[in-house]
């Protein structure tokens, strides 16, 4: 089995899910069995990802997986923020640094698996976001 306690991610995401055990730990009754709950699964979900990452070969869907579940863990952030969950600015701002750093390493660990000189297509998985232009007129 591959090593992963010095793997700098590894130590972000449990470092995430001890911030989020503390954090729901303080939230209200009424959040802390719904929201409290699913932060804490991902939380702890996001370390069981990074640990099976490292011990496969084929890393890719993995860390696939893992990027999107940082993505949902921000999401789930960013309700409790806007929900008042929190005790305090501070403690959904750690959090949510954590998170954020996660994506982004999950991502550099994840275009460092793809193979050397392979392009992934521009658009894939973004949406365009300047407006089409009407029929007739230049873009």
């Amino acid at each position: 089995m591959a090593r992963y306690e010095n793997l700098p991610i590894y130590k972000k995401a449990l470092e995430l899910a001890v911030v989020i055990e503390e954090a729901v730990r303080g939230f209200p009754r009424y959040h802390k069995y719904a929201l409290g709950q699913d932060l804490r699964t991902q939380s702890r979900g996001l370390v069981e990802l990074i640990l099976r990452a490292n011990s496969r070969s084929d890393k890719a869907p993995l860390l696939t997986e893992l990027r999107d579940q940082a993505e949902a863990m921000k999401v789930g952030l960013m309700i409790g923020k806007e929900i008042k969950a929190f005790s305090s600015f501070k403690q959904f701002e750690k959090a949510a640094t954590l998170a954020v750093e996660i994506a982004r390493q999950s991502e550099g660990w994840l275009k460092s698996q793809r193979p050397k000189g392979s392009v992934e297509p521009a658009n894939q998985g973004k949406r365009n976001l300047r407006p089409e232009s009407p029929p007739g007129l230049p873009p």
